[in-house]
Order: C-alpha cells, then structure tokens, then sequence
C-alpha cells in the first residue's frame, strides 16, 4: 500500500511538472490523482481492488445532529459567495511573521491582490502568500503553526 508521503511526493511532481492526471497501482490499491483545475485542489480517490465499485452506497435518513445541521444551509449558500485563499503548497501555517507580530491578517481586514495574508514554511523555507483577490477577510480557516495541504482553503474573503 502507498503511504501518505509517497502520495505527497507524486502531488508535488504533479504540480512541478504541470500534469493534469495521473494514475498508479500497487497490488490491490490503485491510486488516480487528477488535477482539473491546475490552481484548484487535487482530489485524491484511494481505490481497493476488492471493493465493487458498481455497488451504490447505502443511503440512510439524517438523524440526531446531522438532522439538527439541515436549517444552516442558507449559512452554506452565503458562504458560496466567499472567495478562498488556498494553499499554494504544503507546509506550516503562521499568521504573522514572527511570535512577537500581529498577524496579518484578521477577521475585517481589507485585502488587494498584493497583500501578503500569511507565510507558509516548507523545507524550511518561508514563503509569503499573497491575498490575489481584493475583498474583506470573512473567515480564516487555519491555526497559526498548523500543517496545511495543497489546496487547502486558508481564508474565506468577501469580494469587493
């Protein structure tokens, strides 16, 4: 079976060598990774041999709390009209440049395409990530210092 670092590394090459698609097996685990927008997130589908795929999921009725989350969906419509910030690679989130700094963004703060919102490390290089769309910070989706993937959304802004 593949491991998650192993599927990391393939998404990387991905991404360094702009491919749209890929597809691998090992054994009984067959591993398609598809990218169909090249700055969207890349889903990645893990598929065991002795499972029928042409078996439909059981569908049940919500109860208990899923039941209870049924009214917020207008909460999920207005949420559609919130543009992401995603993560442009993997690596640690911080919120400001450094411990003793505020952040750099928080809830309310205006955003342009140029505003450095966060910095992401990897192999420890910090990079700073850029806002790339002009609107108002509604939401930030990570913790300061947590890991993030590639194509994570980081923050929800309000468009201008």
């Amino acid at each position: 079976m593949l491991d998650v670092d192993k599927i990391r590394q393939l998404v990387e090459m991905m991404v360094a060598n702009d491919l749209v698609e890929i597809s691998l097996r090992d054994g009984d685990v067959e591993v398609n990774l598809r990218r169909p927008n090249p700055n969207g997130p890349v889903p990645v589908q893990l598929a065991d041999s002795t499972v029928n795929p042409a078996a439909p999921p059981a569908a049940s009725a919500p109860t208990g709390e899923a039941a209870a989350a049924l009214p917020a969906a207008p909460a999920a419509e207005e949420e559609s009209n919130l543009a992401e910030i995603p993560s442009p690679m993997v690596g640690t989130f911080y919120a400001s440049p450094d411990p003793d700094s505020p952040p750099f963004v928080t809830v309310g703060s205006e955003v342009h395409p140029e505003s450095v919102v966060c910095i992401l490390e990897a192999m420890k290089v910090f990079n700073e990530i850029k806002a790339e769309v002009s609107g108002t910070i509604e939401r930030i989706l990570a913790k300061n210092e947590q890991p993030v993937e590639y194509g994570q959304p980081l923050f929800l802004v309000r468009p201008l």
